[in-house]
């Protein structure tokens, strides 16, 4: 251990620390760029022969040794030199400076060796307040100009806080052009200040190493190995934009809000909140049972979302933008199916003397009831078929749901201690009341089919997909005979017109009136149904209804698309002439679903998207009676969300956060040199079609061990960036929001920002007396902890500069500002 003097303050520093970080951790803050928290600062990285920045080839001397920034310098006594902090190793009885005239000329004199390789005209202009950087008034070139990031920028604060009185050199523009061709990562080495913490943290960190530097007439050039990312061997991860002080390395796919939503997509996206990088992660180390725990943490139905999930998540996985996305459902179906652990259950808590009813058993309803009775309520489920499972049951068939898995989900829900009661219609609300029922969560689904709205669809050939898919789910059967239409293009189309194939129709024809990228119905289901030889006919919709002898006929007329309708999709448009006759046995009727509640019920139908339709009276809705038709994780969620809500209700505090796994630190580095890059998507093997259609066996066989370990290894980890530590800056000029602290305020005009107890931003106003508004707020009370202040006459427009700069960061106004919303 060693004993050190910084600016007369005795430290003690434990193990072989450099004076930086010893400063730094005593609170000391000492100016730097090069050196980041994350990286080991002792190391050296050796300029390469070669590096490439897109097409463009740098060469230069091999073997160099980065010099560093030079804005750490510290003066030590008893030595002339002065010191680079971020390479000398604090030693016993040191005596160290960190503030002087010569260490402020010198690292003014370093910082301009720094701007000048860098743009940097708005960080020295007098009309920067209010301006967007992209009209300028004095007419100073874009190119000269500060980047996006301006006002959030590492090296704007460092700069600002070593001072520019010194003046700084012309910036000759260097017009590199930008790399916003590749995948998810932009690169402007316009703006590249050569510091390496992108190098060293590709190499050391990620051990990826698809970075380098060259060394070009004394100027340090940063690139890539190969002329493009990918051939470098980049994961694609993100860590080298995180760690980056400036604009030359950015997120090409940002977007306004908070970054981790639009950084890890898949998470961001799923309405139910799933850890989805979490578990992944588990199932690539082989830990299943831990993966598994993951996302009980969040749903009670691990095993169903693992075979029915709409997997949004997908859809947005940033994998996909550089070929195909993770298979991400498939891989939650692998940690339930391959642990050896059965899914975890939560603890209950105390019993409360409170009674929830629950109308439905479906996704929602049952999801709701899970957590209520985790939370001590008394909880019973009224189910009006003679099964459980709602939609989960009657609408999705057991080839793509096998019963023994939904029965095994709905066991471990009742073993918990939840009633359910089948063959239990609820027509009124008021009855539960009398019965002692503190509150009542209805997700009684959308049972009732849409009808064609054409002459002759009353025919006893049409049925509803609906009605068909719940009496063949029930055991009831229906006759459909060798030739069956289906109208619609939404999962109950794909998935009667696939029972009607393995009920034994011959041919089975599925009829949509717009194309197939509107389609509604999973891709994948589509693809099924294909394969196993439904017919899917694009562009036409039925006009009319004749049944002869026993026989549908159809009339047919085809479509154009017109014009984007409400439904954001091409409007389907009539073409004259184009009538034609079908003939069927059957004709399935599957263009949407609808509520079919008692009138008793007293729930109006445009109740919107409210959760709580009469918090006096204890009336809450959830799941598809609330959104419409949508999918098992939507209905989920909504039940997640009546379950907080009816808790809170109840007089709790709406808490169903579960622990199941506790976090660990994930290892940041990925030393699979690209292996998993090249890695295309894993197949999810199905039975053969012909052996599909002549059962209703699981026709999905999911991943196997080996198969969905190398699927999971695809994943770029997008969370783990957030694992990174964050880069020191220069100290804010936030105050303590004191009675002493505001008397010494200045009476002028100017800008104040109010912090909370987190010091993030709380309130930005502009005011003409700085003093007397900021003691108002004082004396007002509230969540404001800290406070910091700019003296600007032009407060108005400085007000505005740092209300834009909050919002394009968070994506919303701060929390003291939400009155003034409609003035930005």
């Amino acid at each position: 251990m060693a004993c050190i003097a910084l600016d007369g303050k005795e430290i003690e520093a434990l193990g072989d620390k450099t004076i930086l970080q010893v400063a730094l951790g005593a609170g000391i803050y000492i100016p730097h760029l090069c050196f980041h928290p994350q990286l080991d600062s002792l190391s050296e990285i050796g300029s390469l022969e070669r590096v490439y920045q897109g097409d463009k080839e740098w060469t230069g001397k091999e073997g160099e040794v980065f010099e560093g920034c030079n804005l750490c310098l510290v003066e030590i006594e008893g030595q002339e030199d002065l010191f680079r902090s971020c390479k000398t190793l604090a030693q016993d009885g040191m005596r160290v400076r960190t503030d002087s005239a010569e260490l402020k000329r010198a690292r003014q004199e370093n910082l301009a060796n720094i701007l000048e390789r860098h743009p940097h005209a708005c960080l020295v202009c007098p009309q920067v307040q209010g301006c967007d950087r992209k009209v300028c008034s004095i007419h100073i070139p874009e190119e000269e100009r500060c980047c996006s990031k301006f006002g959030n920028c590492e090296l704007q604060k460092v700069a600002e806080y070593i001072g520019m009185e010194m003046g700084l050199p012309p910036y000759v523009p260097l017009n590199i052009p930008v790399i916003d061709n590749e995948p998810l990562i932009q690169r402007d080495y316009n703006l590249c200040i050569g510091c390496l913490r992108c190098v060293e943290i590709c190499k050391d960190i990620k051990g990826a190493d698809a970075l380098g530097f060259t060394v070009e007439d004394g100027r340090v050039v940063v690139g890539s190995k190969e002329p493009t990312l990918k051939e470098s061997g980049c994961q694609f991860c993100g860590f080298c934009v995180e760690i980056c002080p400036t604009g030359a390395l950015m997120d090409s796919d940002v977007d306004v809000g908070e970054r981790e939503a639009y950084l890890v997509p898949c998470k961001g996206s799923c309405p139910a909140e799933i850890d989805v990088p979490r578990y992944i992660r588990y199932i690539m180390e082989g830990e299943f049972e831990k993966a598994l725990g993951v996302v009980c943490e969040k749903v009670p139905f691990p095993k169903v979302l693992g075979r029915v999930c709409f997997h949004p998540c997908e859809a947005k996985c940033r994998r996909g933008r550089l070929d195909e996305p993770v298979a991400i459902c498939a891989l939650k179906r692998t940690a339930a199916d391959l642990s050896e652990a059965p899914p975890p259950s939560p603890s209950l808590r105390k019993k409360t003397d409170k009674k929830v009813a629950v109308i439905g058993s479906g996704p929602a309803g049952l999801t709701a009831a899970y957590y209520l009775n985790m939370l001590g309520h008394s909880t019973s489920v009224f189910e009006t078929l003679p099964e459980i499972g709602g939609m989960l049951r009657v609408g999705i068939p057991a080839y793509r749901l096998p019963r023994d898995v939904l029965d095994g989900e709905i066991k471990r829900i009742e073993d918990a201690g939840v009633e359910i009661q089948v063959n239990h219609p609820i027509d009124s609300l008021e009855k539960l009341f009398s019965k002692g029922f503190d509150a009542i969560f209805v997700a009684a689904g959308n049972h009732k089919g849409l009808a064609l709205g054409i002459p002759g669809e009353e025919s006893k050939c049409v049925v509803e997909g609906v009605t068909f898919l719940k009496n063949e789910n029930l055991g009831l059967g229906v006759s459909i005979g060798e030739r069956v239409a289906v109208i619609g293009g939404g999962n109950v189309a794909t998935d009667s017109a696939r029972t009607a194939l393995r009920k034994g129709a011959r041919e089975v024809t599925v009829f949509y009136r717009r194309t197939r990228d509107e389609m509604p119905a999973y891709d994948e289901e589509i693809e099924a149904a294909l394969e196993e030889g439904v017919e899917i006919e694009y562009m036409v919709a039925p006009k009319g209804i004749k049944e002869v002898n026993g026989v549908v006929e159809i009339e047919f007329i085809r479509m154009k698309m017109g014009d984007i309708d409400s439904s954001k999709r091409p409007r389907p448009i009539p073409i004259d002439g184009s009538e034609h006759v079908l003939e069927f046995d059957t004709l399935i009727s599957a263009i949407g679903q609808s509520p079919d509640l008692p009138a008793d019920f007293r729930i109006p139908s445009d109740y919107g998207t409210e959760v709580n339709v009469n918090p006096a009276e204890g009336i809450f809705i959830g799941g598809d009676l609330l959104t419409g038709p949508k999918t098992v994780i939507d209905a989920i969620a909504g039940g997640r969300r009546g379950a907080v809500l009816v808790d809170r209700f109840l007089g709790g505090k709406g808490d169903i956060d579960l622990v199941f796994v506790e976090k660990d630190s994930p290892r940041l580095g990925n030393f699979s040199n690209g292996k998993n890059m090249e890695q295309g998507r894993t197949s999810i093997q199905m039975l053969p079609a012909q052996e599909r259609i002549s059962n209703f066996s699981e026709a999905s066989l999911g991943l196997g061990e080996p198969a969905a370990m190398t699927e999971a290894g695809r994943c770029l980890g997008c969370d783990l960036r957030f694992q990174i530590e964050t880069a020191v800056l220069p100290p804010e000029r936030w105050l303590g929001l004191t009675e002493e602290n505001i008397q010494g305020l200045p009476q002028t005009e100017g800008v104040y920002v109010l912090y909370d107890e987190q010091k993030e931003v709380y309130q930005i106003t502009g005011v003409e007396n700085i003093r007397q508004a900021i003691m108002e707020e004082f004396e007002k009370g509230g969540m404001a902890i800290y406070f910091s202040y700019e003296e600007d006459e032009m407060f108005t427009t400085k007000e505005r500069q740092l209300m834009q700069q909050y919002m394009k960061k968070h994506g919303k106004m701060p929390p003291g500002n939400d009155l003034m919303d409609d003035l930005f």
